[in-house]
């Protein structure tokens, strides 16, 4: 796997799960609504610790900038 994230999507996506969990354990949201975005928040999480997003790759599409090398 080659990672396809930078480093401004994951903090975002980080914080968006954050601020999931935060939501759920505070109780200000359940249901079927707290299963789907804890799905999410989980998916998120893990997204940005391995650096990798699957959905980016059949898209063609990479938040990583790519290292220009010397000449």
């Amino acid at each position: 796997m080659k990672q396809n994230m930078g480093s401004l999507d994951r903090v975002l996506r980080i914080c968006v799960a954050l601020v999931i969990a935060v939501l759920y354990f505070t109780d200000q949201m359940s249901g079927t609504a707290a299963v789907v975005l804890g799905l999410f928040a989980v998916i998120f999480a893990l997204t940005s610790f391995v650096g990798f997003c699957p959905l980016y790759v059949p898209l063609k599409f990479s938040t990583r900038k790519s290292k220009k090398t010397a000449a």
